[in-house]
């Protein structure tokens, strides 16, 4: 006898607006219990100081999850000059000061060797993984660490608003980038040192902080239907991707994981998502008129 999964089959996405001093995972739990939900995960970690969008995903949305985490992102922050510390935020130790402090002019010339294809080394404090530990978890035990540089596009990198004590920047970019280790470079290449004061995701993706739940409202409405009204539609993780409608009986064979016919067309090799009346049944790759499913939706 099949086991029943505990938890309500909800499917979507609910976009939180997550404050400081609270865990990713730590909003992936609180949601799945509010909406008792039967499954959660979400796109893109937030460090526990950082607020902004937490885009949890919940039933079979979290088949849609690398899509989400493989978008650009914005994040708007402030980098504090002057002093470096162990974390590259305000929470670490300082490491070493500088009286240095740079004018409008210099910062955004600098600016420029941080857009683009760029390398980036990560913060000690991190979620990457050294010989099978987080980086994070050894740095706690004193360890240190000589963490390889990692590929990162920056897309766009402008500065907002700055003082003599810092600079507040708004970036676009990739997946992978650490807002910390731009703030520590950015200090080191001006000479003056560098860590974040704070930072806040505005959008990921599709997902932007004008859609976001807040965080005590999520506790104000658990459990209710005002709650689950919240939870937005599965597809809008799709948005990327050419759309390919199908009638109901190709929907039928994709959802068993067979090839079917579409009604419209793509590039051929190209991946896409097929619908049965605007609803998502599955990601595939199309050719010759057919959609080659890798992911089916079971809602």
């Amino acid at each position: 006898m099949a086991r029943r999964k505990r938890g309500n089959p909800v499917h979507g996405w609910l976009i939180v607006d997550k404050p400081a001093g609270i865990g990713s995972t730590q909003v992936v739990g609180k949601v799945r219990w509010a909406l008792e939900a039967q499954k959660a995960g979400h796109a893109g970690t937030l460090d526990p100081d950082a607020t902004g969008v937490l885009a949890v995903a919940l039933g079979e949305a979290t088949k849609t999850v690398p899509l989400v985490t493989d978008a650009l992102k914005c994040y708007r922050f402030r980098v504090v000059w002057g002093a470096e510390t162990s974390t590259d935020d305000a929470a670490g130790e300082v490491l070493e000061r500088s009286d240095l402090r740079p004018d409008a002019a210099a910062v955004e010339a600098a600016l420029a060797a941080f857009r683009g294809d760029i390398l980036q080394v990560p913060p000690q404090v991190s979620a990457v993984k050294v010989e099978g530990e987080r980086a994070y978890a050894l740095a706690r035990e004193g360890v240190e660490m000589e963490l390889v540089a990692r590929p990162l596009f920056v897309d766009r990198l402008d500065v907002i608003a700055a003082d003599a004590e810092g600079a507040e920047l708004e970036m676009v970019c990739g997946k992978g980038g650490y807002v910390r280790s731009i703030a520590r470079d950015l200090g080191r290449a001006l000479g003056c040192l560098g860590h974040v004061g704070w930072l806040r995701r505005v959008w990921s993706g599709p997902f932007h902080v004008d859609q976001a739940v807040a965080w005590d409202r999520i506790e104000a409405l658990a459990r209710t239907p005002d709650l689950l009204a919240l939870v937005q539609p599965l597809e809008l993780a799709l948005d990327d991707l050419p759309e390919l409608a199908v009638s109901e009986m190709a929907a039928a064979r994709l959802a068993h994981g067979n090839p079917a016919e579409v009604l419209t067309g793509a590039e051929y090799g190209e991946t896409c998502w097929a619908s049965a009346g605007g609803r998502a049944v599955a990601i595939g790759t199309y050719r010759a008129g057919q959609l080659h499913p890798s992911k089916v939706f079971v809602r």
